[in-house]
């Protein structure tokens, strides 16, 4: 059994922490904002300046040659950063990566059928189940026929970057690009070798679906999808 190379998913943190240096205004930290600068947000010397570290030592964070940061240097970095709670969880998830897997089948994920029927008795509101993947496992009704004008409506991520319809179903695509990655990439962060996320990912990078801003696709909130749970341990109960 061979094991799955992806060097961006090795990376992630260096990818998070550009991403979310990029975002921060100088002036937001009390840094001087004096002079032209040449790169949005925080530059790699002024976070490390914020966090207590040496700027070596944070280009090796960034750049993914330091693999092992303390719990320390990690709460140090996120106080610089200015990062939310449940940004700092994403943080410490693709800091602290899952032991590398041999390669493995999908997991199968099942709706419990007390949650179809609840799904059934909604009959004034489209709701649906999504997987860990954003695939839609179940659906009532009204959902179905909110979606019918989809090619194939069985997974958000290729609804929305896949199908042409997507651009006239939402009223702002880029907000829901924005989402459907970040949700993405923080399942991501919970499992990067996961089969069915390394699918998907290959899939929109044969077809180049347009892509909103990298900055703004690591944020780790979900929003704009109303989510009647997530299956995230195989099976819903």
């Amino acid at each position: 059994m061979g094991t799955d190379e992806d060097p961006a998913a090795e990376n992630a943190l260096g990818g998070f922490l550009r991403a979310r240096r990029a975002q921060l205004r100088p002036d937001a930290t009390g840094l001087p904002t004096s002079g032209r600068r040449r790169v949005p947000g925080l530059r790699r010397e002024e976070v490390a300046t914020l966090a207590g570290v040496s700027t070596d030592y944070y280009m090796r964070l960034e750049q993914g040659r330091e693999r092992h940061p303390s719990q320390q240097v990690l709460e140090a970095v996120a106080r610089a950063l200015r990062l939310d709670d449940e940004a700092v969880a994403h943080l410490y998830r693709v800091a602290t990566p899952t032991a590398r897997r041999t390669r493995r089948a999908p997991r199968v994920e099942r709706v419990a059928p007390h949650l179809r029927r609840l799904l059934d008795t909604w009959s004034d509101t489209p709701a649906f189940v999504l997987g860990h993947a954003l695939d839609v496992l179940a659906r009532n009704r009204l959902a179905g026929a909110l979606y019918a004008g989809f090619t194939q409506p069985d997974n958000l991520l290729r609804m929305t970057f896949l199908d042409p319809a997507a651009h006239h179903f939402h009223r702002d695509w880029d907000r829901a690009a924005e989402s459907t990655v970040a949700t993405l990439r923080r399942a991501a962060g919970i499992d990067p070798e996961d089969p069915r996320l390394r699918e998907l990912v290959g899939e929109l990078s044969l077809t180049s679906p347009p892509s909103p801003k990298e900055g703004d696709s690591y944020g780790s909130r979900r929003e704009g999808f109303c989510f009647v749970a997530d299956c995230l341990s195989g099976v819903l109960r």
